[in-house]
């Protein structure tokens, strides 16, 4: 390296706030998505306890002794900041869960079930959440690999679209770690706080910040003179890579500004992706992007149909309360037929006759309300809409069941108090199932072959017929791995597999769980017509 690249590497250094690496390290995220916004030191700054020591804090030999008198640099390492594994925003109580939960499950297990684990069915979603929020006693890992159960609950909670809860998870630990703070700064990017993430990249000491990271935002800050400078040094030192340079140039520079060439997507695109290609007018679609990035798109600079695309898709999966959608659909008048805009005709229909409570108008707006909301997956974001309201209106037909159904999905029997006159005997059963009410086997009729062998985890004591596998997970004191396989065992219920549904719902009744798994059991019943599928029919 000439003399005149060595003292623009030491002012690109100065500029950016950054130790160069000599090389880049990959990520340490699940996540393949996350940005590259921020860089980890080849120095001592970056040692943490358990690593290989660097040469800077191996011990001197007589070799090492320096001939002069000359100083060193000064080497620093942060204090520790404890083991974030034990961290969360719910206390032990309020998430139903014991503290212990984890008991003597290795942290290397838990993250490998945990990045398994997709539950679709409600109840088990926000059982995963809670569990994912929890603030339970760290268990066992290995010299150094404290914190990536932490890493691995906040990326799991990503994946799930839960951006606001990994936010708020993040922040019980702080930014002051890496990998952390890179993944808070991502969250801010996907919810428009582009200022805020750069305020915090500012603000956190042992966080150095990548080149790109730092043009973006010194430009974000209004210097656009210097992102050019740290932009222009570090491309002629090969430490960006060629396709966000590309962008970056187009960021930069007001000249492309009329320019008909449009910049080939990456291919995998991180949050500061999406926001350089929104700056240069090359919005990228949200749709084919992890559920995350949808969150993007709920404010106003897309219009009306992005808003309603993207608030259907994270309400679909349970990321968003339902309400929010509900009031997204009633933003405006439909601009056209089909899809989208028959679901926001529909509720929007709906919606007028519940605000002023006419009976007539509501059992008419319902079915085609339920019809096209549960045909597109939304049927569960309709019971949390309207399930307590409709149920409370006495609807009788089957305006009457469906509100029954909405209801029951919604969790909330106890707003029905007798069911529809003219319900049929299994829709009285299942209401009286769900209000926690002991009960004999289901009676013949619609629905009864699945809810014959989903009961039977109800039956007798809950100890009883326990799958071995987890009855030897519980009594090795590793609970958490136990709730997590009940999790998925559950779930199978929607592709058919009922007995292994049973046995799920058994492993979380011997776990505490039972209003859980009574929920979870109405809902796979419900299944068929709140969440059709092929083959499905009326339960």
């Amino acid at each position: 390296m000439t003399s005149t690249e060595r003292r623009l590497a030491l002012a690109l250094a100065l500029l950016a706030g950054l130790a160069l690496p000599a090389a880049a390290k990959p990520p340490l995220s699940a996540s393949d998505w996350l940005s590259g916004s921020v860089q980890q030191p080849d120095n001592i700054s970056s040692w943490r306890p358990g690593d290989p020591r660097p040469p800077e804090l191996k011990r001197k030999t007589k070799r090492d002794i320096a001939p002069t008198g000359g100083f060193e640099p000064v080497g620093v390492t942060r204090l520790g900041e404890g083991n974030p594994d034990g961290k969360g925003t719910v206390s032990p109580r309020a998430a139903g869960l014991p503290a212990g939960l984890w008991g003597t499950s290795d942290s290397a297990v838990l993250i490998r079930l945990i990045r398994a684990s997709n539950p679709r069915l409600p109840a088990m979603r926000r059982l995963e959440r809670r569990l994912l929020a929890a603030q339970l006693r760290a268990p066992s890992a290995e010299a150094g690999q404290e914190g990536g159960l932490f890493l691995a609950r906040v990326d799991k909670l990503l994946d799930m679209g839960a951006t606001g809860a990994a936010k708020e998870l993040l922040k019980t630990a702080g930014p002051g770690d890496p990998e952390r703070f890179r993944r808070l700064f991502d969250i801010a990017l996907l919810s428009g706080d582009e200022a805020q993430a750069c305020e915090t990249m500012d603000r956190t000491p042992g966080v150095a910040p990548s080149f790109p990271a730092r043009i973006f935002c010194l430009a974000l800050g209004g210097d656009w003179t210097a992102a050019a400078l740290v932009f222009h040094g570090a491309e002629a030192l090969g430490r960006i890579d060629p396709p966000m340079a590309a962008l970056l140039a187009r960021y930069l520079d007001d000249s492309y500004a009329d320019s008909t060439d449009e910049l080939p997507p990456p291919q995998v695109v991180t949050p500061l992706d999406l926001r350089l290609h929104e700056a240069i007018g090359q919005p990228l679609p949200s749709s084919a992007l992890p559920l995350a990035f949808a969150l993007a798109d709920l404010d106003q600079n897309g219009g009306w149909k992005a808003r309603l695309d993207a608030a259907e898709r994270l309400a679909r999966a349970g990321a968003i309360p339902a309400s929010q959608l509900r009031t997204i659909y009633l933003e405006q008048k439909p601009a056209a037929s089909g899809g989208v805009w028959d679901r926001a005709a529909a509720l929007q229909n709906l919606a007028q006759a519940l605000a002023v409570r006419d009976t007539a108008a509501t059992a008419a707006a319902l079915p085609p309300a339920f019809d096209a909301m549960a045909a597109a997956g939304l049927g569960p974001a309709l019971a949390e809409m309207v399930g307590a309201e409709t149920a409370a209106m006495g609807l009788d037909g089957a305006p009457g069941r469906i509100a029954l159904w909405l209801a029951l999905q919604a969790g909330q029997p106890q707003v029905m108090t007798d069911p529809p006159a003219d319900a049929t005997e299994f829709d009285a059963w299942l209401l009286r199932f769900a209000g926690g009410e002991p009960e004999s086997a289901p009676p013949a009729g619609e629905g009864e072959d699945r809810a014959a062998v989903l009961f039977s985890a109800f039956l007798g004591p809950s100890e009883k017929d326990v799958p071995q596998e987890a009855a030897q997970l519980i009594l090795a004191d590793k609970r958490g791995e136990a709730l997590l396989a009940a999790i998925a065992d559950t779930d199978a219920g929607l592709d058919g597999d009922l007995p292994r549904a049973a046995r799920g719902l058994r492993v979380l009744r011997v776990l505490g769980q039972q209003d859980i798994a009574r929920q979870a059991m109405v809902e796979l019943v419900l299944a068929p017509v709140i969440l059709p599928a092929p083959g499905g029919g009326t339960p």
